[in-house]
Protein backbone atom coordinates (compact mmCIF):
# COMPACT_ATOMS: atom_id res chain seq x y z
CA UNK A 1 0.00 0.00 0.00
CA UNK A 2 2.54 2.30 1.28
CA UNK A 3 4.83 1.25 -1.89
CA UNK A 4 1.66 2.33 -4.67
CA UNK A 5 1.37 5.63 -2.61
CA UNK A 6 4.17 6.93 -2.86
CA UNK A 7 4.76 6.52 -6.71
CA UNK A 8 0.76 7.23 -7.58
CA UNK A 9 0.36 9.96 -4.96
CA UNK A 10 -2.69 8.72 -4.45
CA UNK A 11 -4.09 8.61 -0.67
CA UNK A 12 -4.92 4.60 1.28
CA UNK A 13 -8.39 5.29 0.79
CA UNK A 14 -8.26 5.83 -2.75
CA UNK A 15 -5.59 2.86 -3.30
CA UNK A 16 -8.05 0.03 -0.97
CA UNK A 17 -10.94 1.06 -3.45
CA UNK A 18 -8.82 0.12 -6.57
CA UNK A 19 -6.98 -2.40 -5.40
CA UNK A 20 -8.20 -6.29 -6.95
CA UNK A 21 -7.82 -10.03 -6.18
CA UNK A 22 -6.91 -11.50 -9.68
CA UNK A 23 -9.13 -14.52 -10.04
CA UNK A 24 -6.10 -17.39 -10.33
CA UNK A 25 -3.68 -17.69 -8.39
CA UNK A 26 -0.98 -17.75 -10.93
CA UNK A 27 -2.16 -13.65 -11.79
CA UNK A 28 -0.87 -12.82 -8.67
CA UNK A 29 -2.21 -12.09 -4.83
CA UNK A 30 -3.89 -8.42 -5.95
CA UNK A 31 -3.65 -6.22 -8.64
CA UNK A 32 -3.90 -2.58 -9.00
CA UNK A 33 -5.49 -1.14 -12.19
CA UNK A 34 -3.53 2.01 -13.82
CA UNK A 35 -7.13 3.54 -15.93
CA UNK A 36 -7.89 6.50 -13.24
CA UNK A 37 -3.87 7.15 -13.56
CA UNK A 38 -4.00 7.34 -17.27
CA UNK A 39 -5.85 10.95 -17.60
CA UNK A 40 -3.69 12.10 -15.04
CA UNK A 41 -0.61 10.85 -16.53
CA UNK A 42 -1.86 11.15 -20.07
CA UNK A 43 -0.23 8.02 -21.21
CA UNK A 44 -2.17 5.09 -21.62
CA UNK A 45 -2.98 2.76 -18.70
CA UNK A 46 -0.25 -0.34 -19.87
CA UNK A 47 2.35 2.22 -20.15
CA UNK A 48 1.84 3.51 -16.70
CA UNK A 49 2.00 0.08 -15.59
CA UNK A 50 4.76 -0.91 -17.27
CA UNK A 51 6.73 1.92 -15.91
CA UNK A 52 5.14 1.53 -12.18
CA UNK A 53 6.66 -2.19 -11.99
CA UNK A 54 9.87 -0.91 -13.10
CA UNK A 55 10.04 1.44 -10.24
CA UNK A 56 8.09 -1.37 -7.95
CA UNK A 57 10.74 -3.97 -8.32
CA UNK A 58 13.98 -1.84 -7.28
CA UNK A 59 12.26 -1.32 -3.69
CA UNK A 60 10.34 -4.28 -2.89
CA UNK A 61 9.36 -5.22 0.25
CA UNK A 62 10.53 -8.61 1.92
CA UNK A 63 6.95 -10.18 1.71
CA UNK A 64 6.34 -9.23 -1.80
CA UNK A 65 8.07 -11.84 -4.32
CA UNK A 66 7.81 -10.32 -7.50
CA UNK A 67 5.60 -7.92 -9.58
CA UNK A 68 4.90 -8.39 -12.75
CA UNK A 69 2.54 -6.37 -15.88
CA UNK A 70 -0.55 -8.01 -16.93
CA UNK A 71 -2.13 -5.39 -19.75
CA UNK A 72 -2.88 -2.34 -17.92
CA UNK A 73 -2.55 -4.11 -14.27
CA UNK A 74 0.40 -4.56 -12.13
CA UNK A 75 -0.25 -7.73 -10.79
CA UNK A 76 1.82 -8.44 -7.39
CA UNK A 77 3.01 -12.06 -6.05
CA UNK A 78 3.18 -12.24 -2.28
CA UNK A 79 6.11 -14.46 -1.14
CA UNK A 80 4.36 -17.16 0.26
CA UNK A 81 7.35 -18.32 2.27
CA UNK A 82 7.76 -15.55 4.34
CA UNK A 83 3.74 -14.56 4.24
CA UNK A 84 3.07 -17.83 6.25
CA UNK A 85 5.62 -17.84 8.32
CA UNK A 86 4.64 -13.93 9.52
CA UNK A 87 1.14 -14.79 10.12
CA UNK A 88 1.89 -17.82 11.86
CA UNK A 89 4.29 -16.33 14.48
CA UNK A 90 1.62 -13.34 14.76
CA UNK A 91 -0.63 -13.78 17.55
CA UNK A 92 -4.15 -12.17 17.12
CA UNK A 93 -4.53 -9.12 19.12
CA UNK A 94 -7.81 -7.64 20.78
CA UNK A 95 -8.29 -4.04 19.50
CA UNK A 96 -8.14 -2.12 22.70
CA UNK A 97 -10.88 -0.11 24.17
CA UNK A 98 -11.41 3.47 21.97
CA UNK A 99 -13.64 4.71 24.75
CA UNK A 100 -16.35 4.86 23.16
CA UNK A 101 -20.23 4.08 23.51
CA UNK A 102 -22.42 2.26 21.14
CA UNK A 103 -26.31 2.02 22.80
CA UNK A 104 -28.35 -1.01 21.00
CA UNK A 105 -31.79 -1.34 20.58
CA UNK A 106 -32.76 -4.49 20.31
CA UNK A 107 -34.80 -7.63 20.18
CA UNK A 108 -38.14 -5.16 21.22
CA UNK A 109 -41.23 -8.05 22.23
CA UNK A 110 -44.86 -6.69 23.06
CA UNK A 111 -45.48 -7.48 26.09
CA UNK A 112 -48.87 -9.61 26.40
CA UNK A 113 -48.21 -11.36 23.42
CA UNK A 114 -45.88 -14.61 22.83
CA UNK A 115 -42.49 -13.83 21.55
CA UNK A 116 -43.22 -13.84 17.51
CA UNK A 117 -40.89 -14.70 15.02
CA UNK A 118 -40.63 -11.10 14.02
CA UNK A 119 -38.67 -10.30 16.96
CA UNK A 120 -36.40 -12.84 16.18
CA UNK A 121 -33.91 -11.21 13.44
CA UNK A 122 -33.75 -8.04 15.59
CA UNK A 123 -32.59 -10.10 18.41
CA UNK A 124 -29.73 -12.49 16.31
CA UNK A 125 -28.89 -9.03 14.41
CA UNK A 126 -28.52 -6.41 17.44
CA UNK A 127 -26.86 -9.67 19.58
CA UNK A 128 -24.24 -10.19 16.89
CA UNK A 129 -23.93 -5.85 16.50
CA UNK A 130 -22.61 -5.57 19.79
CA UNK A 131 -20.04 -8.19 19.35
CA UNK A 132 -18.85 -6.44 16.59
CA UNK A 133 -18.81 -3.27 17.99
CA UNK A 134 -17.21 -4.46 20.87
CA UNK A 135 -14.46 -5.96 18.30
CA UNK A 136 -13.67 -2.88 17.15
CA UNK A 137 -13.03 -1.17 20.48
CA UNK A 138 -16.77 -0.26 21.68
CA UNK A 139 -18.26 -0.59 24.83
CA UNK A 140 -21.47 -2.04 23.27
CA UNK A 141 -24.80 -1.62 25.55
CA UNK A 142 -27.49 -4.02 24.61
CA UNK A 143 -31.53 -2.38 25.44
CA UNK A 144 -34.15 -4.92 25.08
CA UNK A 145 -37.19 -2.33 24.86
CA UNK A 146 -40.30 -3.42 25.18
CA UNK A 147 -43.49 -2.80 23.38
CA UNK A 148 -45.31 -2.28 26.78
CA UNK A 149 -47.43 0.53 26.62
CA UNK A 150 -49.99 1.78 24.23
CA UNK A 151 -53.53 1.34 22.47
CA UNK A 152 -53.12 -2.74 21.78
CA UNK A 153 -53.28 -2.80 25.76
CA UNK A 154 -56.12 -1.06 26.00
CA UNK A 155 -57.60 -3.71 23.77
CA UNK A 156 -56.19 -6.46 26.37
CA UNK A 157 -57.48 -4.99 29.41
CA UNK A 158 -60.91 -4.45 27.76
CA UNK A 159 -61.26 -8.00 26.46
CA UNK A 160 -59.74 -9.31 30.14
CA UNK A 161 -62.67 -7.52 31.71
CA UNK A 162 -64.87 -9.45 29.42
CA UNK A 163 -63.38 -13.08 28.84
CA UNK A 164 -60.59 -13.40 31.45
CA UNK A 165 -60.26 -16.84 32.88
CA UNK A 166 -57.91 -17.00 35.76
CA UNK A 167 -57.58 -20.29 35.07
CA UNK A 168 -56.35 -20.04 31.89
CA UNK A 169 -53.60 -17.09 32.63
CA UNK A 170 -51.98 -19.62 35.31
CA UNK A 171 -51.76 -22.73 32.58
CA UNK A 172 -50.65 -20.92 29.55
CA UNK A 173 -50.49 -16.67 30.62
CA UNK A 174 -49.31 -15.79 27.48
CA UNK A 175 -51.57 -17.38 25.61
CA UNK A 176 -54.01 -16.69 26.69
CA UNK A 177 -53.54 -12.90 27.06
CA UNK A 178 -52.36 -13.30 23.08
CA UNK A 179 -56.18 -14.87 22.65
CA UNK A 180 -57.21 -12.10 24.14
CA UNK A 181 -55.40 -9.39 21.82
CA UNK A 182 -56.93 -10.44 19.42
CA UNK A 183 -60.46 -11.06 20.47
CA UNK A 184 -59.84 -6.93 21.17
CA UNK A 185 -58.66 -6.05 18.27
CA UNK A 186 -61.90 -6.03 16.72
CA UNK A 187 -62.95 -2.59 15.24
CA UNK A 188 -66.50 -2.61 17.23
CA UNK A 189 -64.41 -2.54 20.59
CA UNK A 190 -62.43 0.43 18.84
CA UNK A 191 -63.65 3.09 21.02
CA UNK A 192 -64.11 1.31 24.18
CA UNK A 193 -60.64 -0.09 23.72
CA UNK A 194 -58.89 3.30 23.46
CA UNK A 195 -60.87 5.04 26.46
CA UNK A 196 -58.92 1.54 28.76
CA UNK A 197 -56.17 2.78 27.65
CA UNK A 198 -56.33 5.95 28.13
CA UNK A 199 -57.59 5.42 32.26
CA UNK A 200 -53.75 3.89 31.85
CA UNK A 201 -52.28 6.34 31.10
CA UNK A 202 -54.25 8.56 33.51
CA UNK A 203 -53.55 6.46 36.43
CA UNK A 204 -56.40 4.01 36.68
CA UNK A 205 -55.72 1.94 40.01
CA UNK A 206 -57.12 -1.35 38.18
CA UNK A 207 -55.89 -1.01 34.75
CA UNK A 208 -52.43 -0.60 36.04
CA UNK A 209 -52.71 -3.53 38.18
CA UNK A 210 -53.73 -5.08 35.32
CA UNK A 211 -51.08 -4.35 33.15
CA UNK A 212 -48.00 -4.92 35.65
CA UNK A 213 -49.40 -8.38 35.94
CA UNK A 214 -49.27 -9.04 32.45
CA UNK A 215 -46.15 -7.32 31.82
CA UNK A 216 -44.33 -9.63 34.22
CA UNK A 217 -45.78 -12.97 33.01
CA UNK A 218 -45.15 -12.03 29.76
CA UNK A 219 -40.91 -11.08 30.96
CA UNK A 220 -41.19 -14.39 32.27
CA UNK A 221 -42.11 -15.80 29.23
CA UNK A 222 -39.63 -14.09 27.03
CA UNK A 223 -36.68 -14.80 29.59
CA UNK A 224 -37.14 -18.85 28.54
CA UNK A 225 -36.58 -17.52 25.02
CA UNK A 226 -33.55 -15.50 25.69
CA UNK A 227 -32.00 -18.34 28.06
CA UNK A 228 -32.40 -20.97 25.11
CA UNK A 229 -30.53 -18.04 22.37
CA UNK A 230 -27.94 -17.37 24.89
CA UNK A 231 -28.52 -13.23 24.57
CA UNK A 232 -28.27 -11.12 27.76
CA UNK A 233 -29.37 -7.74 28.20
CA UNK A 234 -27.58 -4.73 29.88
CA UNK A 235 -31.12 -2.75 30.46
CA UNK A 236 -34.61 -3.86 29.85
CA UNK A 237 -36.96 -1.33 29.47
CA UNK A 238 -40.06 0.02 27.69
CA UNK A 239 -42.32 2.60 26.30
CA UNK A 240 -43.98 2.53 29.95
CA UNK A 241 -41.13 4.20 31.11
CA UNK A 242 -41.57 7.34 29.49
CA UNK A 243 -45.54 7.97 30.09
CA UNK A 244 -44.49 10.83 32.65
CA UNK A 245 -41.97 12.49 30.46
CA UNK A 246 -44.50 13.23 27.69
CA UNK A 247 -45.72 16.26 28.29
CA UNK A 248 -42.04 17.44 29.04
CA UNK A 249 -41.60 16.55 25.18
CA UNK A 250 -44.58 18.16 24.19
CA UNK A 251 -43.51 21.31 26.50
CA UNK A 252 -40.00 21.82 24.85
CA UNK A 253 -41.69 21.56 21.44
CA UNK A 254 -43.90 24.19 22.59
CA UNK A 255 -41.48 26.47 24.04
CA UNK A 256 -38.85 26.06 20.66
CA UNK A 257 -42.12 27.02 18.22
CA UNK A 258 -42.14 23.53 16.85
CA UNK A 259 -45.65 22.21 17.46
CA UNK A 260 -48.48 23.35 15.13
CA UNK A 261 -52.08 22.37 15.99
CA UNK A 262 -54.10 20.07 13.17
CA UNK A 263 -57.61 19.41 13.84
CA UNK A 264 -56.61 19.09 17.62
CA UNK A 265 -53.82 17.61 17.32
CA UNK A 266 -50.26 18.73 18.03
CA UNK A 267 -48.01 17.76 15.28
CA UNK A 268 -44.27 19.05 13.72
CA UNK A 269 -44.35 19.86 10.56
CA UNK A 270 -40.84 18.10 8.75
CA UNK A 271 -42.60 18.73 5.34
CA UNK A 272 -39.19 20.98 3.84
CA UNK A 273 -37.27 17.66 4.48
CA UNK A 274 -39.81 15.46 2.67
CA UNK A 275 -40.93 13.67 5.99
CA UNK A 276 -44.17 14.94 6.27
CA UNK A 277 -46.21 15.61 9.80
CA UNK A 278 -45.16 13.69 12.67
CA UNK A 279 -47.89 13.39 15.17
CA UNK A 280 -46.93 14.18 18.82
CA UNK A 281 -50.10 14.30 20.67
CA UNK A 282 -53.55 13.19 19.61
CA UNK A 283 -56.80 15.35 19.95
CA UNK A 284 -57.75 12.98 22.89
CA UNK A 285 -54.77 14.07 24.87
CA UNK A 286 -53.01 10.59 24.49
CA UNK A 287 -49.19 10.05 23.33
CA UNK A 288 -47.68 8.44 20.12
CA UNK A 289 -44.86 6.21 19.54
CA UNK A 290 -42.82 9.10 18.08
CA UNK A 291 -43.42 10.82 21.35
CA UNK A 292 -42.05 8.16 23.53
CA UNK A 293 -39.14 7.72 21.21
CA UNK A 294 -38.28 11.16 21.44
CA UNK A 295 -38.15 11.31 24.95
CA UNK A 296 -36.49 7.89 24.95
CA UNK A 297 -33.40 8.84 22.75
CA UNK A 298 -33.14 12.41 25.06
CA UNK A 299 -33.25 10.58 28.20
CA UNK A 300 -30.87 7.67 27.03
CA UNK A 301 -28.39 10.13 25.78
CA UNK A 302 -27.85 11.49 29.21
CA UNK A 303 -27.93 8.24 31.21
CA UNK A 304 -25.01 6.82 28.76
CA UNK A 305 -24.11 9.64 27.19
CA UNK A 306 -23.63 7.38 24.09
CA UNK A 307 -21.40 8.26 21.26
CA UNK A 308 -23.69 6.36 18.40
CA UNK A 309 -27.22 5.03 19.11
CA UNK A 310 -28.09 2.03 17.49
CA UNK A 311 -31.92 0.87 16.75
CA UNK A 312 -32.20 -2.61 15.28
CA UNK A 313 -35.94 -2.46 13.95
CA UNK A 314 -37.72 -3.97 11.15
CA UNK A 315 -37.03 -1.61 7.54
CA UNK A 316 -41.48 -1.12 7.73
CA UNK A 317 -40.35 1.69 10.52
CA UNK A 318 -38.00 3.43 8.41
CA UNK A 319 -40.00 6.65 7.80
CA UNK A 320 -40.43 6.48 11.51
CA UNK A 321 -37.16 6.86 12.57
CA UNK A 322 -36.10 9.58 10.29
CA UNK A 323 -39.28 11.41 11.83
CA UNK A 324 -38.01 11.27 15.13
CA UNK A 325 -34.66 11.94 13.95
CA UNK A 326 -36.12 14.94 12.43
CA UNK A 327 -37.48 16.40 15.36
CA UNK A 328 -34.81 16.05 17.21
CA UNK A 329 -32.70 17.63 15.02
CA UNK A 330 -35.06 20.54 14.72
CA UNK A 331 -34.97 20.69 18.56
CA UNK A 332 -30.99 21.30 18.48
CA UNK A 333 -30.29 18.18 19.55
CA UNK A 334 -26.69 18.00 17.50
CA UNK A 335 -26.39 14.46 18.56
CA UNK A 336 -29.00 13.33 16.76
CA UNK A 337 -26.80 12.88 13.70
CA UNK A 338 -25.19 9.69 15.34
CA UNK A 339 -28.88 7.58 15.39
CA UNK A 340 -28.88 4.77 13.16
CA UNK A 341 -31.74 2.97 12.11
CA UNK A 342 -30.67 -0.01 11.19
CA UNK A 343 -33.21 -1.77 9.47
CA UNK A 344 -33.96 -5.47 8.38
CA UNK A 345 -36.16 -7.46 6.14
CA UNK A 346 -39.19 -9.82 6.91
CA UNK A 347 -38.89 -13.45 7.30
CA UNK A 348 -41.00 -15.01 4.80
CA UNK A 349 -42.37 -18.89 5.18
CA UNK A 350 -41.62 -21.06 2.25
CA UNK A 351 -44.22 -19.98 0.27
CA UNK A 352 -42.78 -16.72 0.37
CA UNK A 353 -45.13 -15.29 2.55
CA UNK A 354 -44.67 -13.05 5.52
CA UNK A 355 -45.27 -14.46 9.22
CA UNK A 356 -47.75 -13.01 10.88
CA UNK A 357 -48.74 -12.87 14.92
CA UNK A 358 -51.62 -10.75 14.66
CA UNK A 359 -54.39 -12.86 13.21
CA UNK A 360 -54.63 -16.40 11.02
CA UNK A 361 -51.25 -18.39 11.07
CA UNK A 362 -49.38 -17.44 13.92
CA UNK A 363 -45.49 -18.66 14.65
CA UNK A 364 -43.76 -18.18 17.70
CA UNK A 365 -40.69 -18.39 18.96
CA UNK A 366 -41.35 -21.26 21.97
CA UNK A 367 -42.61 -23.56 18.87
CA UNK A 368 -39.64 -23.01 16.46
CA UNK A 369 -37.20 -23.78 18.97
CA UNK A 370 -38.39 -26.57 19.67
CA UNK A 371 -38.95 -28.09 16.61
CA UNK A 372 -35.17 -26.70 15.38
CA UNK A 373 -33.61 -28.41 18.54
CA UNK A 374 -35.65 -31.80 18.19
CA UNK A 375 -34.41 -32.32 14.39
CA UNK A 376 -30.95 -31.61 15.43
CA UNK A 377 -31.31 -33.97 17.70
CA UNK A 378 -32.49 -36.52 15.08
CA UNK A 379 -29.91 -35.64 13.08
CA UNK A 380 -27.46 -35.86 15.12
CA UNK A 381 -28.68 -40.00 16.46
CA UNK A 382 -28.97 -40.80 12.89
CA UNK A 383 -25.34 -39.55 13.09
CA UNK A 384 -24.35 -42.52 15.23
CA UNK A 385 -24.22 -39.81 18.59
CA UNK A 386 -24.41 -41.51 21.56
CA UNK A 387 -26.53 -40.30 24.08
CA UNK A 388 -24.15 -38.28 26.22
CA UNK A 389 -24.79 -34.22 26.41
CA UNK A 390 -27.15 -35.34 23.25
CA UNK A 391 -29.95 -32.51 24.83
CA UNK A 392 -27.58 -29.70 25.08
CA UNK A 393 -25.12 -30.67 21.67
CA UNK A 394 -28.51 -30.29 19.77
CA UNK A 395 -29.39 -27.29 21.29
CA UNK A 396 -26.18 -25.61 20.09
CA UNK A 397 -26.57 -26.56 16.72
CA UNK A 398 -29.90 -25.93 17.01
CA UNK A 399 -29.18 -22.15 17.82
CA UNK A 400 -26.21 -22.26 15.35
CA UNK A 401 -28.47 -23.29 12.40
CA UNK A 402 -30.99 -20.21 12.99
CA UNK A 403 -28.29 -17.17 13.89
CA UNK A 404 -26.55 -18.70 10.76
CA UNK A 405 -29.23 -19.49 8.83
CA UNK A 406 -30.09 -15.53 9.42
CA UNK A 407 -26.81 -13.41 9.67
CA UNK A 408 -25.69 -15.09 6.44
CA UNK A 409 -28.25 -12.49 4.28
CA UNK A 410 -27.99 -9.26 4.10
CA UNK A 411 -30.13 -7.74 7.03
CA UNK A 412 -31.94 -5.52 5.08
CA UNK A 413 -33.43 -8.43 2.70
CA UNK A 414 -36.10 -10.64 3.23
CA UNK A 415 -35.16 -13.90 4.10
CA UNK A 416 -36.97 -17.45 3.75
CA UNK A 417 -37.58 -19.20 7.02
CA UNK A 418 -36.30 -23.08 5.78
CA UNK A 419 -35.70 -24.64 9.30
CA UNK A 420 -34.64 -28.12 7.14
CA UNK A 421 -32.03 -25.68 4.83
CA UNK A 422 -30.18 -24.35 7.87
CA UNK A 423 -29.74 -28.05 9.69
CA UNK A 424 -27.98 -29.25 6.78
CA UNK A 425 -24.37 -30.30 8.09
CA UNK A 426 -22.92 -30.01 4.72
CA UNK A 427 -22.32 -26.76 3.04
CA UNK A 428 -23.52 -22.93 3.45
CA UNK A 429 -24.66 -23.77 7.03
CA UNK A 430 -24.56 -23.05 10.73
CA UNK A 431 -23.91 -26.66 11.55
CA UNK A 432 -20.96 -26.70 8.97
CA UNK A 433 -19.14 -24.61 10.91
CA UNK A 434 -19.47 -26.13 14.03
CA UNK A 435 -18.32 -29.26 12.05
CA UNK A 436 -15.30 -27.69 10.85
CA UNK A 437 -14.37 -26.37 14.38
CA UNK A 438 -14.90 -29.35 16.00
CA UNK A 439 -12.98 -30.83 13.34
CA UNK A 440 -9.79 -28.68 14.13
CA UNK A 441 -10.19 -29.23 18.02
CA UNK A 442 -10.35 -33.12 17.64
CA UNK A 443 -7.06 -32.90 15.54
CA UNK A 444 -5.57 -30.85 18.05
CA UNK A 445 -6.75 -33.18 20.94
CA UNK A 446 -4.62 -35.69 19.64
CA UNK A 447 -1.08 -34.08 19.73
CA UNK A 448 -0.25 -34.65 23.31
CA UNK A 449 2.77 -32.34 23.28
CA UNK A 450 2.73 -28.28 22.98
CA UNK A 451 3.49 -27.59 19.49
CA UNK A 452 6.54 -25.04 20.14
CA UNK A 453 8.34 -24.83 16.97
CA UNK A 454 8.00 -25.24 13.16
CA UNK A 455 9.76 -24.68 9.34
CA UNK A 456 8.27 -22.96 6.59
CA UNK A 457 9.35 -24.84 3.52
CA UNK A 458 7.49 -25.52 0.51
CA UNK A 459 3.49 -23.64 0.54
CA UNK A 460 0.97 -25.77 -1.14
CA UNK A 461 -2.02 -23.40 -2.58
CA UNK A 462 -4.49 -24.93 -0.46
CA UNK A 463 -2.27 -24.20 2.87
CA UNK A 464 -1.55 -20.89 1.16
CA UNK A 465 -5.05 -19.95 0.56
CA UNK A 466 -6.25 -21.10 3.78
CA UNK A 467 -3.87 -18.65 5.26
CA UNK A 468 -4.59 -15.90 3.55
CA UNK A 469 -8.41 -16.30 4.78
CA UNK A 470 -7.02 -16.24 8.64
CA UNK A 471 -4.88 -13.03 7.72
CA UNK A 472 -7.85 -11.19 6.58
CA UNK A 473 -9.95 -11.64 9.81
CA UNK A 474 -9.09 -7.91 11.29
CA UNK A 475 -10.09 -6.57 8.06
CA UNK A 476 -13.19 -8.13 7.78
CA UNK A 477 -14.18 -7.31 11.55
CA UNK A 478 -13.55 -3.82 10.71
CA UNK A 479 -15.48 -3.75 7.41
CA UNK A 480 -18.63 -5.19 9.45
CA UNK A 481 -18.83 -2.22 12.04
CA UNK A 482 -18.37 0.31 9.26
CA UNK A 483 -21.17 -1.38 7.13
CA UNK A 484 -23.48 -2.39 10.62
CA UNK A 485 -22.78 -5.71 8.48
CA UNK A 486 -22.94 -9.24 10.27
CA UNK A 487 -23.50 -10.96 6.85
CA UNK A 488 -19.41 -9.89 6.27
CA UNK A 489 -18.52 -12.28 9.42
CA UNK A 490 -20.95 -14.78 8.38
CA UNK A 491 -19.42 -14.99 5.11
CA UNK A 492 -15.75 -14.72 6.26
CA UNK A 493 -16.78 -18.00 8.36
CA UNK A 494 -18.14 -19.62 5.28
CA UNK A 495 -14.98 -19.25 3.14
CA UNK A 496 -12.54 -20.09 6.14
CA UNK A 497 -14.38 -23.38 7.14
CA UNK A 498 -14.95 -24.03 3.33
CA UNK A 499 -10.74 -23.67 2.70
CA UNK A 500 -10.14 -25.61 6.09
CA UNK A 501 -12.03 -28.63 4.94
CA UNK A 502 -10.03 -28.63 1.82
CA UNK A 503 -6.86 -28.12 3.02
CA UNK A 504 -8.02 -31.28 5.79
CA UNK A 505 -8.26 -34.23 2.93
CA UNK A 506 -5.79 -32.61 0.77
CA UNK A 507 -2.33 -32.42 3.34
CA UNK A 508 -1.93 -35.13 5.86
CA UNK A 509 -1.35 -32.96 9.29
CA UNK A 510 0.06 -35.72 11.77
CA UNK A 511 2.82 -37.44 10.75
CA UNK A 512 5.46 -36.40 8.21
CA UNK A 513 7.64 -33.26 8.13
CA UNK A 514 5.03 -30.89 7.80
CA UNK A 515 3.59 -31.90 10.74
CA UNK A 516 4.81 -28.89 12.83
CA UNK A 517 3.80 -26.26 10.43
CA UNK A 518 0.26 -28.14 9.59
CA UNK A 519 -0.06 -27.82 13.51
CA UNK A 520 -0.41 -24.33 14.04
CA UNK A 521 -2.19 -24.12 10.59
CA UNK A 522 -5.05 -25.97 12.26
CA UNK A 523 -4.37 -23.95 15.62
CA UNK A 524 -4.68 -20.91 13.77
CA UNK A 525 -7.62 -21.59 11.27
CA UNK A 526 -9.60 -22.35 14.74
CA UNK A 527 -8.82 -19.41 16.44
CA UNK A 528 -10.18 -17.67 13.53
CA UNK A 529 -13.23 -19.65 13.56
CA UNK A 530 -14.02 -19.42 16.97
CA UNK A 531 -13.55 -15.64 16.84
CA UNK A 532 -15.71 -15.32 14.03
CA UNK A 533 -18.54 -17.71 15.54
CA UNK A 534 -18.44 -15.79 18.74
CA UNK A 535 -19.22 -12.75 16.67
CA UNK A 536 -22.28 -14.18 14.92
CA UNK A 537 -23.80 -15.22 18.82
CA UNK A 538 -22.99 -18.94 18.00
CA UNK A 539 -21.65 -20.65 20.67
CA UNK A 540 -18.72 -23.34 19.97
CA UNK A 541 -18.41 -26.82 20.31
CA UNK A 542 -15.56 -29.42 20.58
CA UNK A 543 -16.87 -32.81 19.38
CA UNK A 544 -20.13 -32.67 17.29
Amino acid sequence: MKLIAKETELDAVEIKGLIEVPPRLDMGDFAFPCFSLAKKEKKSPVEIAEELVLKFSKKLPKEIGEVRVQGAYVNFFVDRVEFVRKVLKSDFREVEKNGKKVVIDMSSPNIAKPFGIGHLRSTIIGNSLARICEANGFEAVKINYLGDWGTQFGKIILAWKRWGSEEELERDAVGHLYGLYVRGNAKEFEEEARAEFKKLEEGDEENLRLWKKFRELSLRDFDKIYDLLGVEFDEVSGESLYNDKMDGVVGELEDKGLLKVDDGAKVVDLSDEGLGVVLIQKSDGTSLYATRDIAMAIDRKKVYDFDKGIYEVGAEQKLHFRQVFGVLRKMGYSWSKNLVHVAHGLYLDKDGKKFSTRRGKSVFMKDVLDEVVLKARENLKARGVGDEDLDERARKIAIAAIFYGDLKNNREHNMVFDIDRFLEFEGDSGPYLLYSYARASSLLRKVSRKNDGFDVGEVEDVEYLLIRKVFEFEEVVRRAYEGLAPNLVAKYCFELASLFNEFYHACPVLGGKSEGVRLKIVEVFRDRMGKGLELLGIEKLEEM
